[in-house]
């Protein structure tokens, strides 16, 4: 049995806290930045805590163009992981859907197409048509797909989000007058980092192309990225790009080097070339600042919980995945563990059942939580097993 995903409000825990947090804590504390960033609003968050390292304008509402897709997909991996839909459900296509304006997959009224192949859709060619299928499919209407986005947005901690639509063009310029699509920087950071939690975002938002659709056919298609820095920056594994002229230049843009994940954001670019310019000094700034500091390992046991009814009397528990703490280079810190564990589980056990929780803490301030796992099986005892274990206890508690 696979390990479960810490749940909706321990991930919450970790956006508010690392918040508060903060450059709080001394010994993480780096002084704030003068950079040379030249869009509108912009932010840099080391995405295993969710710190935030450098913001200009961070909660400021703005339009965010196609970024606005990180949400569409956020709800739509989601339904996936939950087992709402497949991947390879047929999507029929309406006529509001083939008629979306922009970037296209020029989906035609009628047509079918996996959701697979619409969320490539989605995330690699920014397809608007596409967004607007999938956004009907899994909520009925664009509209109630849009209340969907904004509902989760502020559960996962985006506080500065009102989406109208699922592809980020203006309200105006499809049918939806008055309506407002704006979110921050700092909220697409957020929702960006719990997107890497979901199954398929990272193949999806790292993919450069091509990616075929219609394959063997006189409508076959290439999708490819727009996402410059997927092939020229080292790290780079994704996210979303954006424009409109309402909104600027825009873009959420991750990287890994050596356990140290960054994201950075950057709304309001006048030009493609500044935009791109803004995330590589961001990205820069931060790998060259700090660095990732191991603190638990992935195979580190932390303790053994009781079992009942089982095979074995315990079982040890490890993390679900190693933990880091972004520190300045050159630094380490000294970080607390709170292990929160039953008393005892109830066998059958399984390698990767989530038995519990690991809090990391720094000067008292939450920075990370993990799920705790069994580290091995522990099948049901035998009727006859049982008996004899409690008899020997029986024997040995009245010998001692």
């Amino acid at each position: 049995m696979r390990a479960t995903v810490p749940g909706w409000w321990g991930l919450l825990a970790g956006f508010a806290l690392a918040a508060v947090l903060g450059l709080g804590a001394e010994v993480l504390a780096q002084t704030a930045p003068q950079l040379p960033i030249s869009a509108r609003s912009a932010v840099l968050i080391e995405a295993h805590s969710g710190r935030v390292l450098y913001e200009k304008n961070a909660h400021e509402p703005l339009p965010p163009a196609s970024v606005t897709k990180v949400f569409t997909l956020v709800v739509a991996l989601e339904a996936l992981r939950d087992g709402r839909v497949a991947l390879d459900d047929l999507v029929t296509v309406s006529r509001r859907a083939a008629g979306m304006g922009g970037t296209q997959v020029y989906l035609e009224v009628g047509e079918q197409m996996t959701l697979k192949d619409l969320l490539y859709g989605i995330a690699v060619e920014s397809a608007n048509d596409a967004a607007v299928a999938v956004a009907e499919h899994l909520a009925g209407s664009e509209e109630a797909f849009a209340q969907l986005m904004n509902e989760r947005a502020r559960a996962i901690g985006a506080m500065n989000t009102n989406l109208s639509n699922a592809s980020g063009l203006p309200p105006a310029d499809i049918g939806m007058p008055g309506q407002t699509h704006v979110t921050s920087a700092y909220d697409i950071a957020v929702v960006s980092r719990y997107g890497y939690t979901l199954p398929l975002f990272e193949e999806l938002v790292s993919t450069y192309g091509p990616y075929r659709v219609r394959v063997g056919t006189r409508a076959e298609r290439e999708f490819w990225n727009r996402n410059r820095l997927l092939r020229f920056y080292e790290g780079a594994n994704g996210i979303k790009t954006g424009y409109t002229q309402e909104a600027g230049y825009c873009l959420a843009a991750s990287a890994v080097r050596g356990n140290l994940h960054l994201i950075a954001v950057v709304l309001g670019a006048r030009t493609r070339e500044e935009r791109d310019e803004d995330i590589r000094t961001l990205l820069n700034w931060g790998f060259s600042q700090y660095q990732a500091q191991e603190v638990v390992r992935a195979d580190e046991e932390l303790g053994r919980i009781r079992v009942s009814k089982g095979v074995a009397d315990a079982v040890p528990v490890v993390p679900e995945r190693p933990l880091h703490v972004a520190v300045p280079r050159g630094g380490r810190v000294e970080v607390q563990r709170e292990l929160r564990l039953p008393d005892r589980v109830l066998a059958p056990i399984e390698r990767g059942q989530a038995v519990g929780e690991l809090i990391i803490r720094l000067d008292g301030q939450e920075l990370e939580r993990v799920a705790l796992v069994a580290g091995g099986d522990v099948p049901r005892g035998r009727v006859w097993e049982l008996v004899a274990r409690a008899v020997r206890r029986l024997m040995g508690s009245f010998l001692s």
